[in-house]
């Protein structure tokens, strides 16, 4: 495992320390964790659904090109 030393803005770190306390997560590497892989599978998905817009698009327009 690695180890990442960040700065967070105080309002920032004061809501991720009531989640903590709340028990939404056991720890504040916990919660930033959680938040890392939510983003990355977010952007994954946001990915994907790029690439099938764009796959839509291309064959809407080859069956508007035929005959």
């Amino acid at each position: 495992m690695t180890t990442l030393t960040l700065d967070l803005p105080e309002a920032l770190k004061a809501e991720l320390d009531a989640a903590v306390e709340a028990g939404w997560f056991t720890s504040q590497a916990e919660a930033v964790r959680a938040a890392v892989r939510e983003m990355m599978s977010h952007r994954k998905l946001a990915l994907l659904e790029k690439q099938q817009l764009a796959d839509i698009e291309w064959a809407v327009n080859a069956a508007s090109k035929r005959p």
